[in-house]
């Protein structure tokens, strides 16, 4: 069954749009339809250093792994066609079914990305030329996840689809449209059972957003946070209070909402912090949305400090082994995660306030 749109409000003014200070567009993107649209797109935002490349192979982005390197890498966007296996879409636990990316990389700044040891290589934003192919192959996989479609907890969401794996992609919306022609696509297609589409931002330029028919098959969430770690820690993104509006015009326009809480950290007031950040959201969303939320402390591993101490060396992030606790995955990887207690005592509490201020909201996970 498919949610009634709800007449559209009035879009919040985006309080950030990124423009890149160079795009490069290989031979095979330039020729697809949808790389075409995101070229037209790019033109109409003022970007002007654009180079269409002669082949598919981009040019060498490393530099010298200065800081002048890493800037000018973090401020290009590559427009690409990814190898055929990209389309062999992977499951994404504990968020969804399978990951389905419209790009790779991100323009904001966070101090604790985890890009940092996702993703090799410079951190470019690449943004996939193939989306409508990767539209067009997805009905294979509806009923086929183990995270939601088919399970007890959370059969109800369908096969999920989760469009924020590896960037964010109300970042980048301006400049491509890939957001709002996969809530379009999600919206009406005849889907050969129920499905839902998932993408987080830290960002509020939703306008585009608000009058599509997405048929309530896109949850957008929105990735909130203490007002100290925001501002440390998250730069170049939407201030909080913007992704706040952005996510009240959401739901007010029919969407299912959420929110991720992330990274959670035990900073000094955290309680009152954390307090009055979900005070400020239940005081702005409306009485009847359909609210998930997703808590996710910080972690980090070894090759993401190393990273991160290499792009943000002046951060004040706390990454002291000495106060974790070391966990470890199957295949041998390392995490450093809060101690046993810290984490019992930071699920203990938000549990208790989500249940208090935000009663009607479905807590996903805990992680």
């Amino acid at each position: 069954m498919t949610a009634a749109l709800a007449p559209s409000p009035t879009a919040p003014s985006p309080t950030r749009l990124w423009t890149p200070s160079r795009v490069l567009v290989t031979r095979s993107a330039a020729e697809r339809p949808y790389g075409q649209r995101v070229l037209a797109r790019l033109e109409a935002a003022g970007v002007s250093d654009v180079e269409l490349l002669p082949g598919d192979r981009l040019p060498n982005l490393r530099g010298d792994g200065d800081r002048a390197a890493f800037m000018r890498a973090k401020d290009t966007l590559a427009l690409v066609v990814p190898a055929p296996s990209k389309r062999r879409l992977q499951p994404i636990p504990p968020s969804a079914d399978w990951r389905v990316d419209l790009a790779e990389g991100c323009p904001a700044h966070c101090q604790y990305c985890y890009l940092a040891g996702s993703l090799s290589g410079p951190p470019v934003t690449r943004v996939f030329a193939d989306l409508d192919e990767v539209l067009d192959g997805l009905d294979e996989y509806v009923g086929r996840g183990a995270v939601t479609s088919g399970t007890l907890e959370r059969g109800g969401e369908g096969t999920t689809f989760e469009a924020s794996c590896y960037t964010d992609p109300l970042a980048i919306e301006h400049l491509t449209g890939g957001l709002a022609r996969m809530v379009e696509h999600f919206g009406t297609h005849d889907w050969p059972g129920p499905v839902q589409l998932r993408a987080t931002t830290k960002f509020d330029d939703v306008a585009g957003l608000l009058d599509l028919p997405h048929g309530g098959r896109t949850r957008l969430r929105f990735s909130v946070n203490a007002a100290s770690v925001a501002r440390r820690f998250e730069g170049a993104t939407s201030p909080v209070s913007g992704r706040v509006a952005a996510l009240a015009a959401v739901a007010a326009a029919g969407y299912p909402v959420g929110l991720t809480i992330a990274p959670i950290m035990p900073v000094e007031g955290w309680r009152e912090e954390y307090g009055d950040l979900l005070d400020t959201l239940a005081a702005a969303l409306p009485a009847d949305a359909d609210l998930t939320v997703e808590c996710i402390t910080h972690r980090f591993t070894p090759g993401s400090k190393e990273t991160l101490l290499d792009w943000y060396p002046r951060t004040k992030l706390d990454m002291d082994e000495a106060r974790r606790t070391t966990k470890r995955g199957k295949y041998g990887s390392v995490k450093h995660v809060y101690p046993r207690e810290t984490m019992a005592e930071l699920r203990a509490w938000f549990e208790a306030a989500l249940a208090e201020r935000l009663p009607s909201a479905q807590l996903l996970y805990w992680t």
